[in-house]
């Protein structure tokens, strides 16, 4: 199952007249990070960024002069999506620029169906709050100290770590296999038609593995390592 978790940066709060300017995502398989990544700078041509926008994102009118408009970079951010999941914090906003973007080039909304509001989650999981980004951040102990600003990239990383915590994260087992590719659902992304199929989740392993599950272990995170897959869930010492 492939999910993107992305965010978007705008010019305003509203999508009629304002417009994004930055877009980051995150590529998941099986809901794990695959080190794919999208992060574009957008031009709002005439549109000028909202001096209370900029106080949140610090991106600023002189900087986006030279970027490329939303026509110019739309079929790429659909190509990175593709059939994917869009997954994002507070996802009615985000896909509230992302369809009236799209509608502006007269080509079809993306369906409901297709997109997951980890704001909903957190919510239902969490009904006292808070459930802002930050607050989700502290709650599952995700260190989120290098956000002095928002930015559409970092908060997609930072977004990822807590929607994996919160469909099962640190409470589920390691289940990752390495098969070799039969079949064209299986994702190819080697040299050596090998497979590495995430199941679950990496997290810290309990300390009292037996020597052959520690190497196995062990094994496996260096070959995450060797293909850029982000893995930082170590196991103890």
């Amino acid at each position: 199952m492939r999910e993107i978790i992305f965010d978007t940066e705008t010019t305003g709060l509203d999508n009629r007249t304002d417009r994004i300017i930055e877009i980051g995502g995150i590529e998941l398989f099986n809901h794990f990070p695959t080190g794919k990544t999208l992060h574009i700078y957008i031009s709002p041509g005439d549109q000028k960024v909202h001096p209370d926008a900029l106080a949140v994102h610090g991106i600023t009118d002189e900087f986006l002069k030279d970027k490329q408009p939303f026509a110019a970079v739309a079929q790429e951010i659909l190509d990175f999506f593709g059939e994917g999941k869009w997954i994002a914090h507070n996802a009615t906003f985000d896909m509230g620029f992302i369809n009236a973007e799209l509608a502006r080039l007269s080509l079809p909304p993306i369906s409901p169906e297709n997109v997951i509001d980890t704001l909903s989650m957190a919510r239902r999981k969490h009904p006292m709050g808070p459930n802002s980004l930050d607050a989700l951040c502290r709650r599952y102990g995700i260190d989120n100290s290098h956000r002095a600003k928002h930015g559409a990239l970092l908060d997609s990383e930072l977004l990822a770590e807590v929607y994996i915590e919160m469909i099962g994260g640190r409470q589920t087992a390691l289940g990752l296999g390495v098969t070799q590719n039969n079949g064209a659902s299986e994702r190819n992304d080697s040299d050596d038609d090998i497979v590495l199929v995430a199941l679950e989740r990496p997290r810290p392993l309990a300390p009292r593995l037996s020597e052959t599950e520690a190497e196995q272990h062990d094994a496996l995170i260096a070959k995450l390592g060797q293909k850029g897959i982000w893995a930082k869930y170590d196991r103890p010492n």
